[in-house]
């Protein structure tokens, strides 16, 4: 009898623990969403102010990068552009 009083407590404090969890996810993910209705709202003052939404969107993609990295992406960019014959001529 012991094991199953054992067996439900540990059953019981999983559950509990399970709850929980999804309840801080539930939460996290609200306040996403309301992260993601704030940054809406900035660009959308952004446009209205006349700048480019798609620009200022590669722009904080550029900023989150590592300078390494960037370096790299835009060094590869360069040459692929430049087999391709799109840059221009020095």
């Amino acid at each position: 009898m012991a094991d199953d009083d054992t067996d439900f407590s540990n059953t019981s404090v999983a559950a509990d623990h399970l709850k929980q969890i999804i309840e801080r996810i539930e939460r996290l993910e609200e306040e996403k969403k309301e992260v993601a209705e704030q940054i809406k709202e900035v660009y959308a003052e952004a446009k209205g102010n006349g700048f480019d939404t798609k620009t200022l969107r590669k722009i904080v993609a550029i900023r989150k990068k590592d300078p390494n990295e960037r370096s790299e992406e835009e060094a590869m960019l360069d040459l692929y552009l430049s087999a391709l014959g799109m840059l221009p001529t020095a």
